[in-house]
């Protein structure tokens, strides 16, 4: 039946034009040799200072990665694990390090299901069961030995100054404590360390960590054999046994980062490298990027309802193919060249309706098998020379699974939580995640990290990447579509308000602050179910001025992140 409200609103819908809701941002910082953007000002300038002593962006990276163990510990860690992306000018190829956790040879597929097989509540992202082994220090010291000019001893230092003399805590840092503090005070050893016991540090006090000091410095020495299979290592196996964790001395023994070719496609002309599995960023990514390149988004105009409409809808329909199909590629077979394949780009773009948004129990996943041939963090550099490394890593929630293990200050992530504790059933960032990727022994979980680098004329343009749980993906899409159909300064385009949608739930997310609220009225009136809230992501960008060469680093203002360039 005709009805003529619904032909109101689609009219209003094709006629409503608002402004981008961008607010004013300041240039990007300029640094004609090298720059270091990450989320904490003083590992940006431990960075920045081992460029300057003659190191090379992975030396400066392993740097950054161990100080935001002592500066940022929400994060930054040893007891995790991550990926980092290395783009080497010398012969323009890119290598991918994964040193993603692992599940413990203990695990099986229903070890968070009570008798009845329902999910156990905080089972896999609280406490010892919940923590996969790490693998920060044992990738750290493999990007370092293979592709650094320093050693261990060198990158280390300034990690091992400011555990043992004590950084002075930031608002942010303080805080972040504060409000964890419910986790964080279940452990005792985490209680003592992160709490001072119940005295809650407050900004501006030392925050010293001997422990943490004393585990870096045996890692300076011996290397990363001593995290898995000396002092530290057992001292995580004790600690494990006998509060019922599965990590055993022997799963730590046999961790092996690895070492994969980046997935590659292209936008509108530009090079897009990205993560492969095990994490699911790249592939996501690069499916969105290829679905999106058939609207000339330049002409809607970024932050119009039209834009955040095909971009909502672009985003349901590449995570509902995330939960079908992606895991450990190790462990199950990925279609993921049908995936990132244009012509898959196309049929998925047929079903999208450019005014009205689908009903995403109605979505499901699409068929790529014809085309086949939130609290992480990230950080940029690039070098004098335009090597360059994008590092996204992560303990997966604030301060991981909440455990310090007694004598080292390592804290240990909740990294099993990103398996499906049961096909189907929503995890702790609400993903529906499927059978690929049930839990094995030995088999990593996928994950939504998505370090990134973009060129054009094959030469390095932009290195991107953030944290954010399964925001991480199109908070990386959002900052490259700002740049290259919006022309947007690396700044602006960091700045610029973010939403996000991962098909299940059918909600699409906007930050709080940005968008105008015609724009969000549009949105509803399209058949969008929103909810406005806080914001999403952390994204440390650097740019490329292709005339100048100059490096251009911008540091997202949502969090505490700081761009250092010389």
């Amino acid at each position: 039946m005709f009805k003529p409200a619904r032909l109101f609103g689609v009219l209003f819908l094709v006629l409503q034009v608002a402004a981008p809701g961008i607010c004013a941002s300041k240039a990007p910082v300029r640094g004609a040799h090298a720059m270091v953007v990450s989320t904490e000002p003083r590992a940006s300038q431990v960075g920045v200072d081992i460029l300057q002593k003659g190191g090379n962006a992975v030396d400066a990276a392993v740097a950054v990665a161990f100080t935001l163990a002592v500066t940022h510990p929400a994060a930054g860690n040893l007891g995790g694990g991550g990926f980092m992306m290395i783009r080497l000018v010398k012969t323009g190829e890119a290598v991918a390090v994964d040193y993603r956790e692992i599940a413990p040879g203990a695990a099986g597929r229903t070890m968070y299901q009570d008798d009845n097989g329902n999910v156990i509540k905080n089972a896999s992202t609280v406490g010892y069961r919940a923590a996969g082994v790490p693998g920060t220090v044992a990738g750290l010291a493999l990007a370092l030995g293979k592709y650094g000019s320093m050693n261990l001893e060198q990158v280390l230092a300034p990690a091992i100054a400011l555990a043992r003399d004590g950084v002075q805590l930031s608002y942010f840092e303080s805080e972040s404590l504060r409000r964890e503090r419910e986790l964080l005070e279940k452990f005792p050893e985490t209680k003592r360390i992160y709490l001072r016991d119940g005295n809650l540090y407050k900004e501006g006090e030392l925050f010293v960590q001997p422990d943490m000091a004393r585990t870096l410095e045996l890692i300076a020495c011996d290397g990363p054999k001593e995290f898995y299979e000396g002092t530290i290592a057992q001292l995580i196996a004790k600690d494990m046994a006998a509060n019922g964790g599965l990590i055993t001395l022997e799963d730590l023994k046999k961790y092996r980062p690895t070492l994969r070719k980046p997935l590659e496609g292209s936008y509108r002309g530009y090079k897009i490298v990205s993560m492969p599995s095990p994490s699911s960023g790249g592939t996501i990514l690069l499916e969105m990027l290829n679905i999106l390149e058939g609207y000339p988004l330049e002409k809607y105009g970024p932050g119009s309802s039209r834009t955040l409409h095909l971009l909502a809808e672009t985003m349901k329909r590449a995570f509902a193919d995330r939960a079908e199909y992606l895991g450990d590629g190790d462990f199950v077979k990925l279609p993921t060249s049908g995936l990132i394949s244009k012509r898959y780009a196309v049929q998925i773009r047929a079903t999208i309706d450019p005014f009205i948004a689908a009903d995403a129990a109605k979505i499901g996943h699409g068929n790529p098998g014809m085309f086949e041939s939130e609290q992480t963090t990230h950080f940029s550099i690039v070098d004098k020379d335009g090597n360059a490394v994008a590092n996204t890593y992560t303990l997966n929630g604030g301060y991981g699974s909440g455990v310090t293990i007694p004598g080292t200050g390592i804290l240990m992530n909740n990294e099993m939580d990103d398996f499906a504790s049961k096909p189907g059933v929503p995890n702790a960032y609400d993903l529906i995640q499927g059978e690929a990727n049930a839990i094995a022994p030995g088999k990593r979980p996928l994950s939504a990290m998505t370090p990134t680098f973009v060129l054009r004329d094959d030469q390095l343009f932009m290195v991107v990447g953030s944290p954010g749980g399964p925001t991480i993906i199109n908070t990386v899409l959002q900052a490259i579509i700002n740049v290259v159909d919006f022309k947007m300064t690396l700044q602006e385009a960091v700045d610029a308000p973010r939403i996000h949608h991962q098909w299940m739930p059918d909600k699409l997310v906007a930050e709080r602050i940005g968008f105008a609220d015609d724009v969000l009225q549009a949105l509803r009136a399209r058949g969008h179910n929103l909810e406005v809230r806080g914001t999403i992501g952390d994204c440390q960008a650097i740019q490329i001025d292709p005339k100048t060469g100059v490096r251009l680093g911008a540091a997202d203002p949502r969090l505490d992140g700081r761009a250092v360039g010389y």
